[in-house]
């Protein structure tokens, strides 16, 4: 007893530094923040007033936040489906006997992008999507579909989908790296059996990879849900929440509250609703499948 009271009290001291790191800079900003998002206050005053649950009350009024809302929402939803249905694709393309020997160029392409900084590729694709000398309207052009060619940055019909393309450009490959280290753990046994059996490759995907890879999955699904709506830098970056606050998200929205408006009191408050979104989506993670023990 004195032996594994002796081990623990040593694992403690190894961890400590850790934990009261996690401590001061992860749940003692989280307090801080919900704390300060019931105040009146902003940067060039000492004072603050209380507030109570007002800003909240604004926030819930505000259309902007709804718009807000829907924007990051669509993110998550069409990061789903390309992110992880498409790097699922990928993924078993890049695994097929026929192609695997390529693989290592091709993880390579697919790859660079996701660590390209995101301010390089915001400026890049803004001149690509350039209305006068832009590839975009160019390859539409070229292809004769001139009348598809427009101002997609500027038009606020099309551009939350112009500026959610080229997130899916830049990790659609990323999500598909993980995929595949998943895959190259299913034992070869398995697909085997499956030759022997006379599968498809398809059910030999649907019945054999995809139950393998589920714990990489739910893990690569909630990462990118809570990535769309904490998305930030490709937005102001490219639009800055434009045309007409068409492509505003709650990251922007903060940002503007909080440097434009110095309401840092209801910048808080957007923080607090972020938190409690992605919080929610981290616990269903946890819910469903006990994902993460793979990664």
């Amino acid at each position: 007893m004195t032996r594994t009271f002796r081990n623990s009290r040593t694992a403690l001291l190894f961890i400590l530094p850790a934990l009261l790191l996690i401590l001061m800079f992860v749940f003692l900003p989280i307090v801080l923040n919900l704390y300060n998002s019931l105040f009146r206050w902003n940067s060039f005053e000492v004072g603050r007033a209380f507030v109570g649950l007002e800003y909240y009350g604004r926030l819930f009024k505000d259309p902007i936040f709804f718009t807000a809302l829907k924007n990051n929402s669509l993110y998550a939803v069409i990061s789903l489906l390309f992110q992880v249905g498409g790097g699922l694709v990928i993924a078993a393309i890049l695994e097929d006997k026929l192609i695997r020997r390529f693989q290592p160029f091709f993880r390579t392409v697919f790859f660079i992008p996701s660590v390209v900084s995101i301010a390089v590729v915001g400026l890049l694709w803004q001149l690509l999507y350039n209305p006068e000398v832009g590839l975009v309207n160019g390859a539409m052009k070229a292809i004769g579909q001139s009348e598809w060619a427009r101002s997609w940055l500027g038009d606020s019909e099309v551009a939350i989908y112009a500026v959610v393309a080229v997130s899916q450009w830049q990790y659609t490959g990323y999500m598909a790296m993980l995929f595949i280290l998943a895959m190259q753990k299913i034992p070869y046994e398995y697909y085997e059996a499956s030759m022997i059996d006379g599968a498809s490759k398809i059910k030999t995907f649907l019945f054999i990879t995809l139950p393998q890879i589920k714990e990489m999955i739910l893990v690569g699904t909630v990462i990118t849900v809570i990535g769309a709506f904490k998305v930030f830098d490709e937005v102001y970056i490219m639009t800055n929440g434009g045309p007409g606050r068409s492509t505003e998200v709650l990251g922007t929205m903060l940002y503007r509250a909080a440097f434009r408006n110095d309401e840092m009191g209801y910048a808080s408050t957007i923080g607090t609703v972020i938190f409690v979104i992605t919080l929610t989506l981290s616990l269903v993670q946890l819910k469903l499948g006990k994902s993460g023990q793979e990664v």
